[in-house]
């Protein structure tokens, strides 16, 4: 089984569990870099809330920034999305076992859940 960074997982879905988070990855992975400025627009959120989002992904890995002048360009890098992936694909059989397993002992008992 591949090992995982446990820190580095950790991160990336504590990055991932908020809703505007992950639409601001979506929108990198659909326009390609982005400025904060640019990538805050869409949002009701001030320029300050959206650079803190970007240094929570930036932690995690899930965007590279660079600062160019006064702007800072984001680009998603997907690297620990796909590892995040891999360890869902890997977990995937346990969870498979666990619903064939409940399957079966709701077929032998006078309980339903």
């Amino acid at each position: 089984m591949v090992q995982y960074s446990q820190a580095s997982l950790d991160a990336t879905f504590a990055a991932l569990a908020d809703p505007t988070r992950r639409a601001m990855l979506a929108r990198l992975g659909d326009e390609g870099a982005l400025t904060a400025s640019e990538l805050a627009r869409p949002f009701s959120v001030s320029l300050p809330a959206v650079l803190k989002h970007i240094a929570v992904m930036a932690e995690a890995g899930l965007v590279r920034r660079e600062k160019i002048g006064r702007a800072v360009h984001c680009r998603l890098e997907i690297a620990p999305v796909r590892q995040a992936m891999s360890w869902l694909e890997q977990t995937e059989k346990f969870w498979s076992r666990s619903e064939e397993h409940t399957s079966e002992l709701q077929s032998h008992s006078f309980i339903s859940y």
